[in-house]
């Protein structure tokens, strides 16, 4: 059985996450993003690959979303309500609260200040949240009897998950977004050690190892601190679940820390409610924030306040904390246009940027000025400051994370090309596993564990039971120089009794599994026995036949014949026990190494026979016969005869 995975999103790029795998029969979409960068076509997945049909319902057994963002669960609605899919839908208890905050902002940004085409209404991100079954950390969800999935811990955002599932022997994670080290108030990412066929894991900084966090939350402050002091404004773009909240408890604390009066606003009410459920879900936070959590809620802000419209123009220097992150449309675009155009202030990106958008210009260049639409254009004079606050694990965690699970296959989605290409290089180099990173649209197909009961025959049982004698007859450690004496050295026989259980796996339709034995196998099908074997007549010289005393040979053509063709058996012997230490048996007549029989070959015009013209050294033939299963250490064996003299000693 093979495990094949379907990307949807995410591949080679970031934004837009899902991919469909395919693991034992069964079939999961896991996320089912959106990107934030495209208006077009490339918005959503093409989720006509998955059916030709659209019949998603029997195409797909579940769906899991790993968490909140819209990049991971921006398409859900449309594929539900518009697509018509009405299967299992999965995820964490915050990501079920928190999924439909994100998505009714986004559709108000786009349909109602925007006035874009509505993709999906508000009646369908409701109709999709009833469709949705919350679960628990490490708590295992039979989807059906053969499909299990279980939810571990990623850091990232609140209730973010990065997903196990298992059918049959075949098991596989899918990490979503996570983060290997914690920060003010989430912990870092907690898995078990499993035994997985594959690991699909994002890569968006691939080939960045970050700093000291401490020192990155003290540039931050540094920064925002001098640009109030001189009286200028600053933007921080975000998203108003996860970074804000973090980048509020940094702020707050350091207002309160500094006595510093100056306002930090939030611009959305979503923010007050996200807050909410922040301060309900306090469980899923890290330690640290839980055990202060009886005397001090840390999402209760004392230096932030809800922001008016009517403050964009106000003079004085302020923080502004303004949605949707990355400066993608929205209040955020609107504040930008107007704050721009200062020296005096600040727009400040604390995570990553996707092309595409306004942000991601910023950070990509030192524009003075950005076209927004042909009508449009922004002057740029404000200071541009990108800081890593990023919730995404760096290239080390990453790489910890391969190395901790040591899967069999490794998938990279949701990251940059060029840096996949080079994380894929460092994880089969460094840590030997196969690795992949396909565009999208494009399918990986890696084998899996399968694990079979059988039955077993009773001919079977019996033949692997039955004693397996071997006789190796060795040469005793008195050798002497002479041929003559070596001729004459005594053998010593070794028995071994080697039992092995070897048969043959049948399966047939509708029953189960059996283990038989080949002669068994040959009466169920009714056929006779057919071996095939393999021969070769084999040239040994002789360089000095005056070495060679007391043996009794004739010259035929510089061929040796001979009468006593156990003589020269026994010198071969002598020789290859030498090279094969034990393996080899004499038995008078030939010789014989598992199925490769050799004896002396005493035609003048043999079949098996490669040598064309008269023999140029005097040589004494062997013929050699072996089955298929000995093929290679019969060839190994007579290219030793052909690199033999048997006159030196």
């Amino acid at each position: 059985m093979a495990i094949e995975c379907l990307v949807l999103g995410a591949g080679q790029e970031v934004g837009k996450s899902c991919a469909v795998v395919t693991i034992n029969g069964k079939r999961i979409m896991f996320d089912c993003g959106m990107h934030m960068g495209y208006l077009d076509h490339r918005r959503f997945p093409d989720f006509s690959l998955i059916s030709k049909s659209a019949d998603f319902n029997t195409a797909i057994d579940c769906i899991v979303i790993t968490h909140f963002h819209l990049d991971h669960v921006g398409a859900l609605p449309y594929f539900t309500e518009v697509c018509g899919y009405s299967g299992p839908i999965y995820m964490t208890y915050p990501t079920k609260a928190l999924s439909p905050l994100m998505l009714e902002d986004y559709r108000k940004v786009m349909v109602d200040r925007r006035g874009e085409q509505e993709l999906f209404s508000n009646d369908d991100i409701m109709k999709c949240m009833k469709k949705v079954i919350a679960v628990d950390l490490k708590q295992t969800v039979q989807v059906d009897k053969d499909l299990q999935i279980r939810a571990y811990y990623a850091g990232h955002v609140l209730g973010a998950a990065m997903f196990y599932a298992k059918v049959g022997d075949a098991a596989m994670v899918y990490t979503g977004d996570y983060n290997m080290t914690p920060d003010r108030h989430l912990g870092a990412a907690q898995i078990d050690r499993l035994q997985l066929d594959l690991l699909i894991t994002e890569s968006t900084y691939a080939t960045t190892v970050r700093d000291s966090k401490y020192a990155r939350e003290r540039e931050f402050l540094k920064a925002v601190h001098k640009c109030v002091a001189d009286g200028g404004k600053v933007l921080i773009p975000t998203f108003a679940l996860g970074r804000a909240q973090e980048l509020c408890i940094l702020l707050d604390n350091y207002w309160e820390r500094m006595n510093l009066k100056v306002p930090i606003y939030f611009s959305a009410g979503l923010t007050i409610q996200a807050n909410m459920y922040y301060k309900m879900l306090i469980s899923w936070t890290n330690q640290r924030v839980k055990e202060t959590y009886a005397t001090h809620n840390a999402f209760d802000f004392k230096n932030v306040r809800s922001f008016d419209r009517s403050l964009i123009n106000a003079p004085g220097p302020c923080v502004l904390f303004a949605t949707p992150g990355m400066i993608s449309g929205g209040f955020s675009l609107e504040v930008f246009k107007l704050w721009a155009p200062s020296e005096m202030n600040l727009v400040t990106l604390p995570g990553y940027c996707l092309a595409g958008t306004i942000g991601h210009k910023l950070t990509t260049g030192k524009p003075t000025k950005i076209d927004l639409d042909k009508d449009i254009q922004i002057s740029v004079r404000c200071q541009i400051h990108q800081l890593s606050f990023s919730p995404h694990t760096d290239a080390k965690g990453i790489m910890d994370l391969v190395k901790f699970l040591s899967p069999k296959h490794v998938i990279l989605v949701h990251g940059e090309k060029p840096k996949m290409a080079s994380l894929k290089g460092k994880i089969e180099s460094d840590l030997g596993i196969q690795c992949y990173y396909p565009a999208n649209n494009d399918t990986v197909c890696i084998p899996s564990t399968c694990w079979l009961k059988a039955d077993t025959s009773k001919t079977f049982i019996r033949s692997s039971l039955n004693p397996n004698f071997k006789f190796v007859k060795t040469i005793s450690e008195d050798k002497s120089n002479l041929v003559s004496k070596e001729t004459e050295a005594t053998s010593v026989l070794q028995v071994h009794d080697e039992r092995v259980a070897e048969g043959i796996l049948i399966v047939e339709k509708s029953k189960k599994a059996k283990v038989v034995h080949q002669n068994e196998l040959l009466l169920m099908i009714g056929k006779d026995k057919h071996d095939v074997q393999f021969a070769y007549c084999c040239p040994v010289q002789i360089g000095n036949l005056e070495r060679t005393k007391g043996m009794d040979f004739a010259l035929s053509k510089n061929v040796v014949s001979t009468s006593d063709e156990c003589s020269w058996l026994h010198l071969l012997f002598a020789k290859l026990a030498t090279k094969l230490g034990g393996n080899i048996q004499d038995f008078g007549q030939h010789l014989q190494v598992d199925s490769i029989h050799i004896s002396v070959c005493l035609k003048d015009i043999c079949p098996y026979r490669t040598t064309d013209g008269p023999q140029k050294e005097p040589a004494v033939f062997f013929c050699c016969t072996w089955s298929v299963a000995d093929v290679n250490l019969a060839w190994e064996i007579i290219s030793i005869m052909e690199n033999l003299d048997l006159s030196i000693i």
